[in-house]
């Protein structure tokens, strides 16, 4: 079954960028020979990101001026930005500028994506709004070895051990890959007091 996921890097603190919205940070990190990345990416029909994302791309990646950089590293899976302001398109990229709800949004990128998962890019606010209506299935983090100390939250909202599940683990390189099932399912109480006992003891 398709998921809605958020696949992305992060501090050790918790933070997708810097307090200047750079990540120069990340980049000084070894990744290893195997990024996970294209196997990720494999598995997506749509995504979507916030325009502040979309404008790190535009000014890092300098698809503006060589298109072909969006191409080579999206394809042509179809994307949404959401956005207030107006924003320059990509040529020929298969971008859609929207704002608004974002459920509504979400119910057409289900419908491009053809059965693939939807991407949820960032920021992180705009991915709180996809928790806010119970829209995200899963989130998968690569953790890099470095304190910020402050910058651009991963995702400001307050999820429980209750709303996260730990379904997977890896290390690549220096990064530690964590992979997390969204729901709402309570932990069952007897391994909630379990836990509460070995704390305690």
């Amino acid at each position: 079954m398709a998921k809605t996921q958020y696949y992305t890097a992060t501090s050790i603190d918790g933070y997708i960028a810097d307090e200047n919205n750079s990540l120069e940070w990340l980049f000084d990190v070894d990744g290893g020979n195997e990024n996970p990345f294209g196997g990720f990416f494999a598995g997506v029909g749509a995504f979507a990101m916030g325009a502040t994302t979309y404008e790190w791309v535009l000014a890092n990646d300098n698809v503006l001026a060589e298109p072909q950089n969006w191409h080579d590293l999206y394809g042509d899976a179809p994307c949404w930005v959401f956005a207030n302001r107006e924003l320059p398109l990509v040529p020929d990229a298969n971008i859609f500028m929207v704002s608004g709800d974002v459920k509504r949004v979400h119910e057409a990128m289900l419908v491009a994506a053809k059965g693939k998962n939807v991407w949820l890019v960032g920021g992180g606010d705009l991915v709180g709004q996809f928790v806010d209506q119970g829209l995200l299935d899963e989130i998968i983090l690569g953790i890099a070895p470095v304190v910020l100390g402050g910058g651009a939250p991963l995702l400001p909202r307050h999820l429980t051990a209750q709303h996260l599940a730990l379904t997977g683990t890896a290390q690549i390189g220096r990064f530690a890959y964590l992979t997390y099932a969204v729901g709402s399912e309570p932990l069952p109480e007897r391994h909630a007091a379990e836990h509460r006992y070995a704390v305690l003891h």
